[in-house]
């Protein structure tokens, strides 16, 4: 049996890009409820449309998850249809693709509030009643980023960072503790969506968002702790581990050419997804 049957899924950012398409993985396998919450008011209501389900109810609030105000707005909405959240993939995501002296204020606030501290306020909320029950399942979507410094996307490398460290301590702090609550932390290369359209990657294929979500899908449902993709980000910690620093520049960032992937970036504005 499927570990969304009968289930309630909240994805923030699930109105596109690959919170889209997990949405739709959710439906199809069978989840009784889907919450989705998502900046974009067009995007959720072409959602709605696409995900239209007789056996699943769906729940598309439209909700600026930097808020607290708008958070706890939503959050009432969920627990006003007494709805109890099962599985929580915390998917929305921002990037600034520019030199760090060219951030405004108001674009590192936005990056690290949407990347890393909305996530574990959210999470902050909707985990007390995982625990009570005894059972839930945290998805948190983070970046292979999370490892490696990249020049042009330094405030969302750290966002990351902060992403990748809290979701892995929340694991063992749930395992310790024996509740029942699983957590996966996912670090995906570049992928093909809006997000990161202009990126460049010479050696290193830019991810396909199907064949992400199918992973992330079946990551879930096999109680992963840790996804990476592609294989070769799994010898990321090994490799940053074994070269010198100016090596390492010489190989991550001149033979593979990462150091220049974001060049010619051009993204999308009030991305989260």
């Amino acid at each position: 049996m499927t570990k969304f049957k009968d289930k309630t899924v909240l994805i923030t950012g699930g109105a596109s890009g690959i919170g889209l398409l997990m949405a739709r993985q959710a439906v199809e396998k069978g989840a009784s409820n889907l919450i989705v919450l998502d900046l974009d008011q067009a995007a959720l209501e072409r959602m709605q449309k696409e995900l239209s389900s007789p056996v699943s109810r769906l729940l598309a609030l439209k909700t600026d998850i930097t808020s607290e105000q708008e958070l706890q707005k939503a959050l009432q909405q969920i627990r006003a249809e007494k709805l109890e959240v099962d599985i929580l993939i915390n998917n929305a995501g921002v990037v600034t693709g520019k030199s760090f002296h060219e951030h405004s204020l108001s674009d590192i606030d936005r990056d690290m509030k949407v990347n890393s501290i909305a996530p574990m306020k959210l999470t902050r909320e909707l985990i007390q009643g995982m625990l009570k029950r005894k059972t839930g399942h945290i998805v948190n979507i983070s970046s292979a980023a999370s490892m490696l410094s990249n020049p042009r996307m330094s405030v969302y490398c750290a966002s990351k960072w902060a992403m990748t460290g809290w979701s892995d301590s929340l694991r063992i702090e749930m395992e310790e503790a024996k509740t029942g609550i699983q957590v996966l932390t996912v670090t995906p290369y570049y992928i093909d969506t809006g997000m990161f359209a202009g990126v460049r990657s010479p050696l290193i294929p830019i991810l396909k968002p199907e064949r992400v979500v199918g992973k992330i899908i079946r990551a879930i449902e096999k109680d992963k702790i840790v996804l990476r993709t592609p294989w070769i980000i799994y010898t990321l910690p090994f490799v940053k581990g074994i070269l010198p620093k100016r090596m390492l520049d010489v190989v991550i960032g001149k033979f593979f050419g990462i150091y220049h992937s974001m060049d010619k970036f051009k993204g999308r504005s009030n991305d989260q997804s």
